[in-house]
């Protein structure tokens, strides 16, 4: 969803070693998608090997999962069900604005314009079940655990989380603590140096900590009321939210009407086909489901080889010395908490 909440939240700055040894449940589809719009060559186009299939998922998941483990963070991806029938509109809304870019993106390669080849590019970006099913045998191969969800990825592992099963969510998006997370990472995903817009210089990006009791207390509100105060500034289900009200006015109609929800829907403007009651059940009482196993298992080096380096051509040389490194280092790592993984 990407619920615009960020000014209103208590955030810890972090160092990565505080999160050593601790589980992490991972939205798993919106990482993909980081990878498939961000990973391209100059002109926009996505990376691919010899026989033109995509690799620039595999490459950013290779990459992402080995730094994780080399900080001793312990992944758990989760994948995706069948989404809401509410989120249908959005996704074809979704689909249009992709259709739209592609003809950008056409109209660029004929200009020879780098620029918006590569803008339009990445707006054109779509997750394919093959790409869905090379991601899940990738972390397999790993030896991490998978989790698959009923439906949002992000609320069940919002779910993990609330359960004391992991420690808390890795996203960019506020959406989690809608979906009941007691605490969510931002920034794992960016770790180390950034290049800041438009300029040479580059920021050191650290990870950040919400707290969803301390973000409650700070507002002085209840869970039932951010999800309302989030429904209000806009999510999947009622895309831009309600006009003219910002984060700063929705906390503000939250805490004057209180618990009295009717009355404040009554007096905005809602302008959209489904009713605010409707998209408040779906993110408070979305499917989830306890029947998971979240163990991890010895790295299986010749099948990461097989699918990185045989089948995507792959840099051997790279593959193999980062997969002999990892091996190793797992070797060594507490065995307490992790049976044959670490």
């Amino acid at each position: 969803m990407g619920v615009q909440l960020s000014n209103l939240l208590v955030k810890k700055e972090i160092d990565i070693t505080f999160l050593n040894n601790k589980i992490i449940a991972i939205d798993t589809p919106l990482w993909l998608y980081q990878f498939i719009s961000s990973i391209r060559q100059r002109d926009g186009t996505l990376l691919m090997d010899r026989e033109g299939n995509v690799t620039s998922h595999l490459m950013g998941l290779f990459t992402r999962t080995s730094k994780l483990m080399q900080y001793g963070i312990k992944p758990v991806f989760v994948f995706d069900g069948k989404p809401p029938e509410l989120k249908k509109k959005e996704t074809e809304k979704r689909k249009q604005a992709k259709i739209e870019a592609e003809k950008k993106y056409k109209i660029a390669v004929k200009k020879k314009d780098i620029e918006d080849m590569k803008k339009y590019a990445s707006r054109t970006s779509r997750l394919t079940k093959e790409m869905i099913d090379e991601a899940k045998d990738l972390i397999k191969a790993f030896g991490i655990p998978i989790v698959q969800a009923p439906s949002e990825g992000e609320a069940q592992a919002s779910h993990i989380v609330k359960k004391n099963d992991a420690f808390c969510v890795a996203s960019q998006d506020f959406d989690s603590l809608m979906f009941g997370a007691t605490r969510v990472v931002r920034n794992l995903s960016l770790l180390g140096k950034r290049k800041k817009s438009n300029q040479l210089a580059y920021t050191t990006v650290e990870p950040e900590l919400i707290i969803i009791k301390d973000v409650l207390d700070h507002l002085n509100i209840n869970q039932d009321q951010l999800i309302v105060l989030g429904i209000l500034v806009g999510t999947d289900y009622n895309n831009g939210g309600i006009k003219g009200i910002g984060p700063k006015n929705a906390l503000k109609l939250v805490k004057e009407y209180k618990n009295n929800f009717d009355k404040l829907f009554s007096e905005v403007k809602w302008e959209f086909d489904v009713s605010w009651k409707e998209i408040f059940d779906i993110i408070k009482n979305i499917p989830v489901t306890d029947d998971y196993e979240i163990k991890w298992n010895k790295i299986d080096i010749d099948k990461l080889n097989e699918l990185l380096i045989e089948k995507h051509n792959f840099s051997r040389e790279r593959i193999e010395s980062l997969s002999e490194k990892l091996y190793n280092y797992t070797k060594k790592a507490s065995q307490n908490t992790l049976g044959d993984f670490f």
